[in-house]
């Protein structure tokens, strides 16, 4: 899948939430994850001074808590060009086909094969 190609509208969903949260919470990013189920998480960046997460590590363990065992989609909102590797290696470890980055105007800008 490439940036330019539409996403689903279920992907759109996952785009609205993980910019409304980031936005409400003035984080630095947002995340939006869809179980297999259907059901959905949505986090932002966790910075304590003892507990760093970044918001798709916060969005999966979210996921993760409440039963999920693989994700569909995957979707983090941040002005960074390129994803972050750990983001990419918790998508793994949930078997999520694609990570996609978005920017704060929620132009898909990047999709990564996880």
């Amino acid at each position: 899948m490439r940036p330019d190609e539409d996403l689903g509208p279920e992907d759109g969903k996952l785009i609205t939430l993980a910019r409304s949260a980031r936005a409400r919470n003035a984080a630095a990013e947002g995340a939006a994850v869809r179980d297999e189920t259907g059901r959905t998480y949505v986090a932002t960046t966790v910075a304590l001074p003892a507990l760093e997460l970044t918001a798709l590590q916060a969005a999966v363990a979210a996921a993760v808590s409440s039963g999920a065992r693989n994700l569909e989609a995957a979707v983090v909102v941040t002005e960074a060009a390129e994803h972050a590797p750990v983001d990419l290696a918790v998508a793994r470890d949930l078997a999520t086909a694609a990570v996609v980055l978005v920017a704060p105007d929620g132009t898909p800008a990047r999709v990564t094969r996880a």
